[in-house]
């Protein structure tokens, strides 16, 4: 596999009405698949984007107030139409795209929706990760982590000619614990798949967005590319999202950032994992990882907040 060390990363952000039913994907698509065109050929003459990246809710949201209605209008299964076209322009490309998140059903869990992206790379889907930290109350999906007998990986790495790739969606990134599980397992570069609204966004004193996104690069000694919903409140009621979508190196520096409230937007960040893979070698201070001590955290070895307010 040839090793790409150094690239640049677009974070694409979206403002557009939520389709009500999955007829109306298609046509968010083709906008989609546009932006990767603008990113990849547009920034040719400077530099090579090699990983594209969408928000949360790039796809359809959870806007009707029931499971079932969310599978009658709105979930899609996996692979489907959408995915195969991702890889025909990752193909042509050249490029990685994390598509941002569809409503995902699966036969094999009737009654169910995940709120599911994908990476998908020049020779198809490389991941599939289920959000497991869904919003509560607000969003109805499943977490895998709750449904017995699951039996695939919560927290799926990709290894690529781009560096090792791990994405998680939103809220998940509140759970510093979720995002280690995927340095753990390898991954160089953290992708943020999200839809973090007002007031916990890009503003102080509530910029949780920015915040957390640079909490995990520094804790994992990972680049984090982070997209990050865009949406008017016209467009996506009850919420308005600040966008603010951004790129990270390692030690917590942001390399680029959208304007806060910009609408859709496309923001390139550098990626240098040569950097990266020789301070992770080189240092003995500061090195995370390698000083974790995980046989001295008993807590995480059985649950411990017995009075969830979903329980």
């Amino acid at each position: 596999m040839q090793n790409i060390a150094r690239y640049y990363a677009a974070a694409c952000q979206l403002d557009e009405p939520n389709p009500r039913h999955r007829d109306g994907i298609g046509g968010r698509v083709t906008q989609m698949l546009g932006m990767v065109d603008y990113a990849v050929n547009g920034y040719e003459p400077f530099f090579d984007v090699r990983l594209i990246v969408f928000t949360e809710f790039a796809h359809a949201a959870p806007i009707y107030d029931t499971v079932d209605l969310l599978l009658e209008r709105l979930a899609v299964p996996i692979p489907n139409e959408h995915t195969d076209r991702y890889t025909k322009k990752a193909k042509q490309l050249g490029v990685y795209i994390q598509t941002g998140s569809f409503l995902e059903c699966d036969p094999r869990w009737p009654g169910h929706v995940f709120n599911t992206s994908c990476l998908i790379g020049p020779d198809g889907i490389l991941t599939k990760y289920r959000k497991v930290h869904p919003w509560i109350p607000w969003e109805l999906h499943t977490s895998p982590h709750d449904l017995a007998g699951y039996d695939l990986p919560l927290f799926p790495v990709a290894e690529t000619e781009i560096g090792c790739l791990g994405a998680a969606i939103c809220y998940d990134w509140l759970f510093p614990e979720a995002i280690r599980q995927l340095a753990l397992a390898g991954a160089e570069v953290l992708v943020r798949v999200s839809a973090y609204m007002y007031p916990w966004g890009t503003a102080v004193p509530m910029d949780w967005w920015t915040l957390v996104n640079r909490a995990r690069a520094i804790e994992n000694m990972c680049h984090v590319v982070a997209a990050n919903q865009a949406a008017s409140l016209a467009n996506y009621p009850p919420f308005s999202w600040p966008g603010g979508s951004m790129v990270i190196d390692f030690d917590g520096r942001i390399l680029a950032q959208a304007d806060p409230g910009s609408g859709a937007k496309i923001v390139v960040g550098p990626v240098d994992l040569a950097a990266q893979r020789e301070q992770r070698a080189r240092r003995r201070g500061h090195n995370m990882l390698a000083h974790l001590r995980t046989e001295a955290y008993p807590a995480y070895q059985q649950p411990v907040y017995r009075n969830r307010p979903d329980s």
